[in-house]
């Protein structure tokens, strides 16, 4: 066991919406009797991209002692999608281009590797 960096989920604030659940690659997060929870400590990269697209702001990340992260478990897992969630300059989703969790206008957007360059650029 060693300090690092992993999810935490504040069950007061979660509604169980689902949101943190397709962008955790790693599938660390489900959905577990209405709340979001991380099933598995050990697949928690700690890189926070489910923050962003959580409307409760129940998702935080912490520096604590756990168990180190395994790249090759967290790999195996099945990947989810959500069909709910689309670019929000093209429309496109998961199905067509490749998503991303952004802050923009202090707002958490969904914006496809495609739009990207134009919200950066303009």
């Amino acid at each position: 066991m060693g300090q690092r960096m992993i999810v935490k989920i504040d069950e007061e604030k979660c509604t169980g919406c689902g949101k943190c659940v397709s962008p955790c690659a790693e599938g660390a997060i489900q959905i577990i009797n209405g709340k979001a929870k991380v099933v598995s400590e050990e697949l928690c990269d700690g890189m926070g991209f489910c923050i962003g697209v959580c409307p409760e702001g129940a998702i935080t990340i912490e520096k604590r002692e756990t168990i180190p992260f395994d790249l090759r478990k967290a790999e195996s897992q099945p990947k989810k999608t959500d069909i709910s969630i689309h670019c929000f300059s093209c429309g496109c989703g998961e199905d067509n281009n490749y998503l991303m969790p952004v802050r923009h206008n202090m707002e958490s957007l969904w914006v496809c590797t495609r739009c990207l360059p134009k919200l950066i650029h303009g």
